[in-house]
């Protein structure tokens, strides 16, 4: 039977395993490298030296890893295996798919991340953060759709529709749906969030699941129907990384701490979700489904019957991906952009909640790895997201919204 330690040295993460990989050891080690990898580890090295036997179920185990680690641009590293484990790697071909090096100096030399030029480094309340400026970003557009007016009376009808072309919508929120005719999609409203100009939403009824529609990259694309949401546009103006425990909350405060010039800002993000708290409808705010005319969907004896609201932290480990807006001063906006926020927060974003896996921290990758999220991993549901959602590891781009 095998036994794992493992061991961080600067630079490098080690699981030094010893005794035979096999059939029986095999599933402790494959759990001991995905409790790695969503820990955040994404170059690791595996030291072989007390190994004195593998058989291909341990081979499996390492291809798994190297996959996984390789769709967020991470990388495994075997080093100081044994002569005989050394002649099961080449007999395999396995030698040509992983790397294996002689010494934890070769390791350390061939996995050591290399900072582009230009970025720069933090670390605060044990969050490391990364940041690269863009300064030459054309700055974006906030695109208002629909009114918030109806919305907490229920008071929505069809001649509130507002229908766009995702050619026209790159990042956004709101209320959404697709469909060809009022009778069939009045009913499947609910939140959305636009990422790449593919929507995902989640119908407001009863047991729900997500849908999507994905941009071909050509013509117009499918039309969207909104009752209500924002969209906008624009370059990055700067791309971070993150690395370690923070709640949305604290992320936002970082955002507003960095040189930025609008005091609007355009925020996406795709993290590693350790519990997040997100509310989403339960039923379409239509004119036709109120109880009556003076209905207030935030009264006390409504909210439960109307909205999907958190009491504990859930989906941890699965792949968030969101967008929305980020405000520096709320009373500097106009009328119509201040009712995006709500109570005091100055944020507003919607986040698809994907299956479970790790993210990628390169920044990059950032474009390819969201498009990654979007289109490979299953959507399980999109919510409103809170303050509190918990994060760890994770990548953002932020581009500043002129007025």
């Amino acid at each position: 039977m095998a036994t794992c330690s493992i061991q961080r040295t600067t630079g490098m993460t080690c699981l030094a395993i010893s005794g035979r990989i096999d059939s029986i050891s095999s599933p402790d080690i494959q759990r001991r490298l995905e409790e790695m990898i969503m820990d955040g580890e994404r170059r690791i090295a595996v030291d072989l030296a007390e190994v004195p036997f593998l058989s291909s179920a341990g081979l499996r185990v390492f291809l798994i890893a190297q996959k996984a680690l390789a769709r967020v641009g991470g990388e495994i590293l075997l080093y100081r295996a044994t002569e005989a484990v050394r002649q099961v790697f080449a007999m395999t071909g396995f030698d040509r798919i992983l790397r294996i090096c002689a010494t934890a100096e070769e390791c350390l030399s061939l996995l050591a991340p290399a900072a582009a030029a230009g970025d720069r480094s933090e670390t605060i309340a044990g969050v490391t953060f990364s940041l690269r400026e863009l300064p030459g970003a054309a700055p974006g557009t906030l695109r208002l759709i629909g009114s918030q007016d109806k919305f907490a009376a229920a008071g929505y009808d069809q001649e509130d529709v507002v229908t766009l072309p995702q050619r026209e919508l790159l990042y956004g929120t709101g209320l959404a749906t697709i469909g060809d005719t009022w009778a069939e999609y009045k009913g499947l409203f609910g939140e959305a969030v636009i990422l790449n100009r593919n929507l995902y939403f989640y119908p407001a009824v009863k047991r729900s699941a997500a849908d999507f529609m994905l941009y071909s990259g050509q013509g117009e694309g499918t039309v969207c129907h909104f009752l209500n949401g924002f969209a906008f546009d624009g370059g990055f103006r700067c791309l971070a990384a993150f690395d370690g425990f923070i709640t949305l909350d604290q992320l936002l405060d970082w955002i507003l701490t960095q040189p930025l010039a609008t005091p609007l800002l355009g925020v996406v993000l795709v993290a590693e979700s350790k519990g997040i708290l997100g509310m989403n409808l339960k039923q379409v705010p239509l004119r036709e489904n109120r109880p009556g005319p003076d209905f207030d969907l935030y009264a006390i004896d409504h909210v439960a019957t109307w909205i999907n609201f958190p009491v504990d932290p859930a989906d941890p480990n699965h792949v968030i991906a969101a967008t929305g807006i980020v405000c520096r001063d709320r009373a500097a906006l106009p009328p119509a952009q201040q009712m995006l926020f709500t109570g005091k927060s100055a944020a507003h974003l919607h986040a698809g909640v994907f299956s479970r896996g790790p993210v990628s921290k390169n920044l990059d990758q950032f474009a390819e790895e969201l498009g990654r999220i979007g289109t490979e991993l299953d959507i399980l549901k999109v919510q409103h997201l809170l303050g509190g959602s918990r994060f760890s590891n994770g990548m953002l781009g932020i581009i500043e919204l002129k007025g």
